[in-house]
């Protein structure tokens, strides 16, 4: 529901708020005075396109701000959806700079026009006897059937299995893609794997066959220099483990006087026995190290073929080639199980197709049931508006496979395609005029019958479900008399399950407001302005009066306004 707009310079509006109430809003007010302005104003915050030019103050920025009371319309999914924090009120504000720059805000978080756009048609129904868009879809011609049928939860159902099913299908033709593309790679994932898996890698092996060259290379210089520390540690005249147990003779002798010198004694005797290991182990390695070219030749193959590996699969180290080996070799189980897997998903999408169709002919079953009474609803309704020579024909058709229709057949599932809504699409049919063939709305209709038409929707679908705010523009244009009183009617009807706002020009249609505002022109300065202001009883009966019979009123208009107030 709109609880409160608010128009800050724009057109003849420097600065207007309006309060809106629940049921019926009526507007009136003379041709000119800004009622459309305010409805143009209103359309800025549902993400209409705004033009500078209409800008009351050029130097300055227009402000719309719509503040809505959403609870009853289940729009927590679409905020979450748009990240956007859900609030019970919730206020939509429009920004337009002097320059034409916009900006869009939902609850003071900003948002991009589509987004505000789509949030907006979902608050907000503005119908003019010109708007035949919306009767014509048939995504709302479905609407209208399935709020008759009275079947939410199944549809629900329906749309949550439907859309998994679709998702489901998008995985499957992505995994029959990548099978055909992985079956044309095998042969080449199979070589690479199996030139990988050969040459036995192991991840640290590099590193050690490298120093194992380093040292092959340098052998002679590497027996050399040991030999040479083995000789002076043992071999020389003046070798260092000799000098060290003649310097250990000595302390020997002079142990018995001192402790101290018994414990350097016994310290030096360890050096000389860890010198000994050490000479030992020295003398080891020489004799072990080599020169072997036939081993140096081994371990260059064997680089040469590491370091070509790496080069072809563009890597640094051993452990790279190895991971590419384990993806190889996964993409090559996967080639050989991708049929295993498709062949399941496929069966599984069949059991998911056959729940999808039961749940489809469910729906139609529903449909077909809850055509008669739409048609008949509505043609009463119109009847009651001056138009009871009307004909309506709801024809529902199942989707074909290839895009055509089948005669439907509750007993029975659907037998071509299924949509996100079920199997059926849905056409309204409508004749003004007896003897008339019916066809589209929009094309047997002048802008007054289809406007009486959507009425007698709305009011429909209004008692079985939660509608947004809906604005009627003039679509009262074409009737009179006990047609208007009618309509006006319907309007209070339909009042009574949601709020209706109404621009009109009828007395009968006026009187059947809660709330009546009046929008004038105010002249006393030297600048013109759109005004507008609620009206108390005393007011209304003024304003009706002279919607009957001018600016002047006499005595019997003014009862006759009473009257149609039931003052």
């Amino acid at each position: 529901m709109l609880q409160k707009l608010t128009i800050n310079n724009y057109a003849l509006i420097d600065n207007l708020e309006i309060g809106f109430g629940k049921g019926l809003n009526i507007l009136t007010g003379e041709t000119g005075a800004g009622k459309s302005i305010i409805l143009g104003a209103l359309s800025l915050i549902l993400g209409q396109r705004a033009e500078s030019r209409y800008f009351f103050n050029q130097q300055k920025k227009c402000v719309i701000e719509g503040q809505f009371k959403i609870g009853d319309f289940h729009l927590k999914s679409f905020f979450e959806d748009n990240d956007l924090d859900y609030e019970a009120e919730t206020v939509l504000r429009r920004e337009i700079s002097a320059d034409g720059k916009s900006r869009a805000f939902v609850n003071d978080t900003p948002v991009n026009l589509t987004s505000l756009k789509q949030l907006g048609e979902k608050l907000i129904d503005i119908h003019s006897q010109h708007a035949t868009l919306e009767i014509n879809d048939p995504e709302f011609q479905l609407l209208v059937v399935d709020a008759v049928a009275k079947h939410p939860e199944l549809l629900n159902e329906y749309q949550t299995k439907y859309k998994a099913h679709k998702k489901s299908t998008s995985k499957l033709e992505k995994l029959i893609e990548e099978s055909e593309k992985a079956k044309a790679d095998l042969d080449y994932f199979q070589f690479q794997f199996d030139e990988l898996e050969k040459a036995s890698l192991n991840a640290d092996e590099q590193e050690l066959l490298e120093k194992e060259l380093y040292a092959l290379n340098n052998a002679e210089e590497i027996k050399r220099n040991l030999f040479g520390a083995y000789y002076l540690m043992q071999e020389s005249e003046t070798a260092a483990l000799a000098q060290l147990r003649e310097a250990g003779q000595q302390l020997g002798t002079l142990e018995k006087f001192d402790t101290q010198i018994e414990e350097l004694h016994q310290r030096l005797n360890s050096v000389i026995i860890e010198l000994k290991d050490i000479a030992a182990e020295i003398e080891t390695i020489e004799q072990r190290t080599q020169t072997n070219e036939a081993r140096v030749e081994e371990v260059n193959t064997r680089l040469s073929m590491i370091y070509n590996l790496q080069k072809k699969h563009r890597v640094n180290t051993n452990t790279e080639l190895l991971a590419i080996q384990d993806d190889l070799s996964d993409k090559i189980q996967k080639v050989l199980f991708s049929d295993e897997a498709i062949e399941k998903l496929q069966k599984q999408l069949t059991a998911d197709r056959t729940e999808l169709e039961k749940l489809a002919a469910q729906l139609t079953a529903n449909r077909l049931k809850a055509i008669p009474a739409i048609e008949k609803q509505v043609l009463a309704a119109l009847a009651e508006m001056g138009m009871a020579n009307s004909a309506l024909k709801i024809e529902q058709a199942p989707l074909s496979a290839k895009g055509g229709t089948e005669k439907a057949d509750p007993g029975n599932p659907p037998s071509g395609g299924l949509g996100a809504n079920g199997a059926d699409q849905i056409r309204f049919l409508f004749s003004a005029n007896k003897g008339h063939a019916l066809a589209e709305m929009s094309k047997v209709a002048s802008g007054g019958e289809l406007s009486r038409l959507m009425l007698s929707i709305k009011s429909l679908i209004a008692q079985y479900t939660a509608l947004p705010t809906i604005i009627f523009d003039e679509i009262d244009t074409g009737v009179s008399g006990e047609v208007a009183n009618k309509v006006g009617q319907i309007m209070e009807q339909l009042a009574g399950n949601l709020q209706v706002i109404t621009i009109t020009h009828l007395p009968q249609i006026a009187s059947k407001g809660q709330n009546h505002y009046f929008v004038y022109k105010d002249d006393s300065a030297t600048t013109t302005y759109t005004r507008i202001k609620q009206l108390d009883e005393q007011e209304r009966v003024l304003e009706i009066a002279k919607m009957l019979s001018g600016d002047k009123p006499g005595e019997s208009a003014l009862q006759n306004a009473r009257e149609l107030l039931g003052a």
